[in-house]
């Protein structure tokens, strides 16, 4: 389990350094549908971009600690809810977004109960078990 939670928590991070740089180059032209958005859409994505730049940071962060720290995993895995949650609430209010934002939600919704269930498994394991499975003696 071990394994499984750093390598997520690894990937985690390295997409949403990915995403972050791309929204932050890209502006307007990484959001589908707003290109034409005009200079107050684009200074916002590019802000949130880099946000999410910080955000993949912290993922990494903690995929380097030893043993993983679950509560920090809870935390970022509990942002990621948020977001997903706050699309469904934009689809509710506003109607069904641009396909791939749909495929979006829907990875930000059933992703985090899947970290939250590795970190509470990752904090079960005794002490010494961690170590060894980490290290790999």
């Amino acid at each position: 389990m071990a394994r499984t939670l750093r390598t997520l928590t690894q990937l985690m991070g390295w997409s949403s350094v990915a995403i972050g740089l791309y929204h932050v180059v890209l502006g307007n032209a990484a959001i589908p549908g707003a290109s034409s958005a005009g200079a107050t859409v684009d200074s916002w994505g590019r802000f949130m971009g880099a946000s999410f730049v910080g955000y993949g940071l912290a993922w990494l962060w903690a995929a380097r600690q030893r043993p993983i720290p679950a509560r920090a995993v809870r935390w970022l895995a509990g942002v990621f809810l948020l977001g997903g949650m706050g699309r469904l609430l934009s689809l509710a209010v506003h109607g069904w977004p641009q396909w791939f934002q749909t495929v979006l939600a829907v990875i930000e919704l059933s992703l985090p109960p899947v970290f939250f269930w590795l970190a509470s498994a990752e904090e079960r394991i005794p002490r010494s078990d961690v170590e060894t499975v980490a290290t790999g003696r």
